[in-house]
């Protein structure tokens, strides 16, 4: 087996995929025509936004949706970076909940966000030495 990718339910593919491309620099990969499924290129795992609609179409169970005034789904995103003083300032300023500044902690740097359909994303950066 292999982890394949992530996919996120958001209620608009476009603003969730424009959102991580202004914060994290991820660029579109894949969008359908009708909008209601895309792709970034993160590396090696493929994370992917579904709407709702899609999401609920591919089978019926009930989820809880992620929701930025909602307490935070128990899963984050973790992005490596090289400065996480600048990620974190970046992504903040594309919209996302600034959560925990960028700290020192061991032997990494690491801050938090949260996105703008909810998700927590971890900035970790190794230290030098």
């Amino acid at each position: 087996m292999q982890y394949l990718k992530t996919i996120i339910y958001v209620d608009s593919v476009e603003e969730a995929l424009d959102f991580y491309y202004q914060a994290f620099g991820f660029a579109t990969t894949a969008l359908t025509e009708s909008a209601d499924y895309g792709e970034l290129d993160t590396g090696m795992v493929t994370l992917g936004f579904a709407s709702h609609p899609l999401a609920q179409a591919q089978f019926k169970q009930s989820y809880i949706r992620s929701h930025p005034k909602q307490p935070a789904l128990g899963f984050e995103l973790c992005i490596e970076c090289e400065n996480v003083i600048e990620s974190y300032d970046r992504a903040v300023a594309a919209g996302a909940e600034p959560l925990m500044p960028p700290n020192h902690k061991g032997e990494h740097t690491q801050a938090y966000v949260r996105a703008i359909e909810g998700t927590l994303v971890a900035l970790i950066a190794q230290s030098a030495g």
